[in-house]
């Protein structure tokens, strides 16, 4: 860098970052709201506020499968799924959607998707980012939109 660049640079940065060391302790000694714009969820409730319990909405019963509105939509639990248990060592949904135990469950099987890697390779157990089902796939309930939906599903899947 050329010494009058340097020398431009340090002029017009050396204020601007006492500027904002002097203001940091102003911004973190001040009250709840005050400095900084309160930011609200789409919930309308502050967004530090605890999550509301997870009970609160009945699941739906049990059924059949439940149609997909768009392409590429990853398939919808159709059941509840309070209470699976899923860790590193053990995966509940795999009790009935296993290439080994779908049959006789009469569930939908894994997706041989599920078993490629991000470089595409095949495995024979399922690949660790896609092992952890509820990151996709979500059970049904009984709730209210949070917000309005205009949504409408692919014409070409109607």
């Amino acid at each position: 860098m050329k010494p009058t660049a340097r020398i431009f640079r340090n002029l017009l940065l050396t204020p601007l970052f006492a500027g904002l060391l002097a203001a940091a302790p102003l911004m973190l000694h001040a009250a709840p709201g005050e400095g900084v714009a309160k930011l609200h969820s789409l919930r309308g409730t502050d967004v530090q506020a605890p999550d509301p319990e997870t009970d609160m909405f009945r699941p739906e019963r049990d059924r059949g499968p439940i149609e997909r509105n768009f392409v590429q939509q990853p398939p919808i639990i159709p059941h509840t799924v309070q209470n699976y248990t899923i860790t590193k060592n053990f995966n509940k949904c795999m009790d009935c959607h296993s290439w080994s135990r779908y049959k006789e469950t009469g569930a939908t099987k894994i997706s041989l998707t599920h078993f490629k890697d991000r470089s595409g390779t095949d495995h024979a157990n399922i690949s660790t980012r896609r092992y952890f089902c509820l990151q996709c796939h979500v059970p049904q309930s009984d709730a209210k939109p949070l917000v309005e939906n205009t949504f409408k599903p692919a014409s070409a899947l109607q």
